[in-house]
């Protein structure tokens, strides 16, 4: 559970380029053992704070912390706090599971005595021992993921950082790895988790962040960030059958002020939910349709999104259903095997992070 010191610690990060502002005096703190958050939209300065907090990019200005290290003073105490797991699973296909771990240990220089021990420790945690000698040409995309992430725990970091670490995987896989990662947590490990699936944060994180415009625009719980926008209520119906003009007949109705079609759905978005259940009986009724589901909805953490990064409220699909607003990820860059102290690659300068 969170708790105890700040393992992050950012007082005004600033990152120009040029005369390009890309990340202006942000703030904030991660404390041991959360699962934090970090949303942005794309350009907002979500990639180049990542960057900064990784070690991968000199700010230029403000004071970084990273398990108690200042980053410009103690850069190595600082990166070995660190494991790197990003979007892309970086393993060595032409090596196998339990050699790729061997050349990760070797990389964050972890004891010649401790390496095996680990290694076998962490396929077993990630359900790979059995193919631990299967070169991982023949894994599939969750088990590459799930390598990627054991390698990057193999020098036993303290805080793991995790750019989309379910994108493009089917839905099994996925839930095998949000149940690792929680496992991860509750054995103490922080996580700082960077993700378009905004469901996914909601169901994840203790806390998010969202950037917007190289600044920290909201900081808080998703429960509580979704209390901000109590007023974005909306009743999600579907009926037995479509027809001509229901779009514009809903939209019709006293009371709605956006309507989106969901696949066989139709959500409204309403002040009143309860005041427009009995109208949506009524439109039924005249139009001899049966009703099929109901639901009344509250804001979803994708509706404060929209709403901290000044998009339009109710245009689109939530979270969960379709490709969110807009894509995200930290893009942390980080080579094959890349460890501690090993030469990292800096992100590219020139733009707006995102």
């Amino acid at each position: 559970m969170p708790g105890g010191s700040p393992v992050i610690e950012a007082e005004s990060l600033t990152k120009r380029y040029g005369d390009l502002l890309a990340v202006d005096g942000v703030s904030f703190a991660v404390q041991a053992g959360e699962i934090f958050g970090f949303l942005g939209p794309n350009g907002a300065g979500k990639s180049t704070t990542v960057r900064m907090l990784t070690t991968l990019l000199e700010p230029t200005s403000g004071r970084l912390r990273v398990g108690g290290f200042d980053v410009e003073r103690q850069p190595y105490q600082a990166k070995r706090q660190l494991g790197l797991v990003p979007e892309e699973s970086n393993v060595y296909t032409e090596l196998s599971a339990w050699d790729n771990l061997m050349f990760s240990a070797q990389l964050y220089r972890v004891p010649r005595g401790e390496r095996e021990r680990r290694a076998a420790e962490q396929l077993r945690t990630f359900d790979l021992y059995e193919k631990r000698h299967v070169k991982a040409q023949q894994f599939s995309k969750g088990m590459r993921r799930r390598l990627t992430i054991a390698m990057a725990l193999i020098h036993q970091p303290a805080i793991l950082f995790l750019d989309e670490p379910t994108s493009g995987l089917d839905v099994q896989s996925a839930q095998t790895i949000k149940r690792i990662v929680r496992e991860l947590n509750d054995s103490g490990t922080t996580v700082f988790l960077t993700t378009h699936q905004i469901e996914e944060a909601n169901q994840l994180c203790d806390r998010v962040a969202i950037i917007s415009h190289g600044r920290i625009a909201a900081i808080d719980s998703p429960e509580r960030l979704k209390q901000t926008l109590a007023s974005v209520q909306a009743v999600e119906v579907a009926f037995d059958r479509g027809g001509p003009g229901m779009e514009a007949n809903l939209r019709g109705l006293d009371g709605v002020t956006e309507v989106v079609k969901q696949g066989d759905k139709w959500r409204l978005y309403t002040a009143e939910p309860p005041a427009l259940l009995p109208l949506l009986f009524d439109f039924a009724r005249q139009r001899d349709l049966r009703i099929i589901t109901l639901n009344t909805l509250g804001p979803s953490l994708e509706d404060v999104f929209l709403h901290i990064t000044g998009q339009k409220v109710g245009t689109g699909p939530r979270d969960g259903e379709g490709d969110g607003a807009g894509r995200m990820g930290m893009g942390i860059g980080v080579g094959k095997g890349m460890g501690a102290g090993m030469g990292m690659s800096q992100g590219r300068g020139g733009r707006r992070g995102g």
